[in-house]
């Protein structure tokens, strides 16, 4: 026998959560568990279910919309931490379009675990939030993924949206919207600055596998690299984290390791290039005369230090991420939207006029 979804036949009653656990062959308060987001085991179970809500066509009934008629009206957003400027400046802009909306924000700070993510996510659910905005670094393995996933469908089945906010998409079937800005478009940018100043050796520093913004960030380097013949060195490249104090032990560890072989530096934010800055002027080096040095973001403190940069529109992100989970037609929209990024020329970048130091045999 062959179940007949209410999608199939209009004049079919209601699909409803016990036709769910039925098909599934589970109890209704384990599908209420997964619909939830608060089943901790057995991803098998878990894909049984959600096939079945897809397969029955399942949505929440109509007391549960009329619930999501009267919910308070609030937007979340998730950061990684709020002392960052970047997450303080996309907050921001959050703040701003929702105080528009005549929303609240409500803040959950992460540590960039992703388990405690996808516990704020849960709590999020529950207050009813009409949007929970993801933003910052992640390092996703498949398990992540698939649990997002589930959230993102859960999340739509509530009448909540999720929207990724300079996250890559989760996949093309996933309900959620993804806001992000050209990462590899403005590395290629600021990258090709220097090219065109006469740098040949241009150290990158910020290098960390696996994580979404500096593999971004690398890319864009390493096409501009390519897109004017120039080799790839990995020597060149320096793994690191984004912070202001990784940014002065990349440098210092760098120039202790032997004779200087560049002549600009890419820093992956601002906050690793005033870092390294610091490490320059300890060893004697001024910025711009003896080394070039570039960053990315376009926050203090790159002004105050005349750093030539990228600029992220980290205020319009959040701004555009509230914007579009309001106008979302229906929860559990899916839309991708790239905003752009441009450089900010200063003074930290000269011309070459001689050849560049060669690098060492």
């Amino acid at each position: 026998m062959v179940r007949r979804s209410a999608a199939e036949d209009g004049r079919a009653r209601r699909t409803t959560i016990r036709d769910v656990a039925e098909h599934a062959g589970v109890s209704v308060a384990t599908v209420s568990r997964i619909l939830s987001g608060s089943y901790p085991n057995s991803p098998a179970t878990r894909n049984r279910v959600m096939r079945a809500v897809r397969e029955l066509d399942y949505v929440a009934d109509a007391r549960a919309r009329g619930l999501a008629r009267v919910r308070p009206k609030n937007v979340a957003i998730v950061v990684n931490s709020v002392l960052s400027p970047h997450y303080a400046h996309v907050a921001q802009g959050v703040q701003d379009q929702a105080a528009r909306e005549g929303r609240v924000v409500l803040v959950g700070t992460t540590g960039a675990d992703s388990q405690r993510e996808l516990d704020i996510i849960r709590l999020m659910r529950e207050q009813h939030a009409e949007a929970v905005i993801l933003v910052g670094n992640i390092l996703p393995d498949d398990a992540y993924r698939a649990r997002m996933v589930e959230y993102a469908r859960a999340l739509a089945l509530a009448g909540s949206q999720l929207v990724l906010c300079g996250r890559p998409s989760l996949g093309p079937d996933v309900p959620a919207i993804v806001v992000e800005y050209d990462n590899t478009g403005g590395a290629f940018a600021i990258t090709s600055h220097l090219i065109s100043a006469g740098h040949r050796r241009i150290l990158f520093l910020g290098r960390r596998a696996g994580f979404t913004t500096p593999d971004s960030r690398v890319a864009g380097y390493r096409a501009a690299l390519a897109a004017h013949r120039l080799p790839h060195d990995a020597a060149l490249e320096v793994d690191g984290s984004m912070e202001r104090e990784e940014g002065h032990r990349m440098m210092r560890q760098r120039l202790a390791a032997g004779p200087r072989d560049f002549t600009a530096v890419v820093a992956c934010n601002d906050l690793i290039a005033a870092g390294a800055r610091q490490a320059l002027l300890e060893h004697g080096l001024r910025v711009p005369d003896d080394v070039s040095l570039v960053g990315f973001d376009d926050l203090p403190p790159a002004a105050d230090i005349g750093l030539t940069t990228v600029h992220v529109p980290h205020q319009e992100l959040g701004r555009t991420a509230v914007r579009l989970a309001l106008e979302a037609a229906a929860p559990g929209t899916s839309q991708h939207h790239m905003l752009g990024t441009h450089i900010v020329v200063r003074d930290s970048v000269r011309t070459v006029l001689g050849d560049p130091p060669s690098a060492p045999s």
